[in-house]
């Protein structure tokens, strides 16, 4: 992927998060609402937060609130105390800043087609911790998308997992992680959000139907931003659609727990998540996007 023909975003907010402080109890792991984890504890309940992303706010929250029995000391910042760490020249800000850049340039163009104004997101990079409209922020939560706030935001470190954990590597794999999360906020102005409601899990739920089509939203914007900057190059769809595969439910249980339970989904399959993503590719059309009236996703 040619990402440096994109256009640099101005919208990418650097920020660390940490307000000072920080550290892990004794014994090696963290207090958890009072209760002392060990290592293998903590890294179950990361495992819940990927899998459940509905858990992230409450468990970062209880991660955060131990009170006088805790050893951890993490302050989180209040909203809008942002601290710059990442390094502005860094190849990789640049990279989210064209990525971010060429988002804006599709969906604004799509939202003029309505007759609307098309309102970016801010991506907030930050490191380790921090805080946003929808509660605590942790690496260990992956991107995500904060309707409260209307920001998108991601820890550098997790394109590193992206490569080591989930074997999905490649530019054009981390421009679809992103986009995915534009996606949710496109469904926010679409007033997709509202009128769902709160979602609900399951392999038919309302939460699979919502990342489902944000996947599709990411295929349309990567038919589009090609069409305009001409940017891909070989085997780049190939990490896309490996990416969306690697982060499916189905995939992501059995690797946690051996099996998986339909009945907890809120992402979709791995079969599911490439299939509409490359949907939205290859039709270049929001309306190829109607996960919500699919009879098979």
């Amino acid at each position: 992927m040619d990402w440096q023909k994109g256009r640099q975003s101005d919208n990418v907010v650097e920020d660390d998060g940490s307000g000072g402080g920080g550290g892990f109890g004794g014994g090696g792991g963290m207090r958890f609402g009072g209760f002392h984890l060990g290592i293998g504890g903590t890294i179950i309940v990361v495992i819940i937060a990927l899998i459940f992303p509905q858990t992230r706010p409450l468990i970062m929250n209880l991660f955060l609130s131990g009170g006088g029995t805790s050893s951890v000391d993490q302050s989180v910042p209040a909203p809008g105390q942002r601290h710059a760490v990442t390094d502005s020249n860094d190849p990789q800000v640049h990279f989210v800043r064209s990525v971010l850049g060429s988002t804006e340039d599709v969906w604004t163009a799509y939202f003029q087609s309505l007759g609307r104004q098309y309102e970016p997101p801010k991506l907030v990079l930050f490191h380790g911790l921090t805080s946003s409209g929808c509660g605590a922020a942790q690496e260990a939560m992956g991107p995500f998308y904060c309707p409260a706030d209307k920001q998108v935001y991601l820890d550098l470190d997790f394109f590193k997992e992206m490569d080591t954990r989930f074997h999905a590597s490649g530019d054009f794999a981390r421009a679809y992680v992103i986009a995915h999360e534009v996606g949710h906020h496109v469904q926010d102005m679409l007033g997709v959000m509202r009128q769902i409601g709160r979602p609900t899990e399951g392999a038919t739920g309302t939460s699979v139907r919502l990342e489902l089509q944000a996947d599709c939203f990411a295929g349309v914007w990567g038919n589009k931003s090609q069409a305009q900057l001409n940017w891909l190059q070989a085997g780049d769809i190939d990490a896309a659609l490996n990416a969306a595969a690697q982060v499916g439910d189905d995939t992501l249980q059995k690797e946690s727990r051996g099996y998986a339970v339909p009945d907890s989904f809120t992402h979709g399959t791995s079969a599911q998540r490439s299939r509409w993503f490359r949907a939205g590719f290859q039709s270049g059309d929001i309306r190829s996007c109607d996960t919500f009236g699919a009879a098979t996703l």
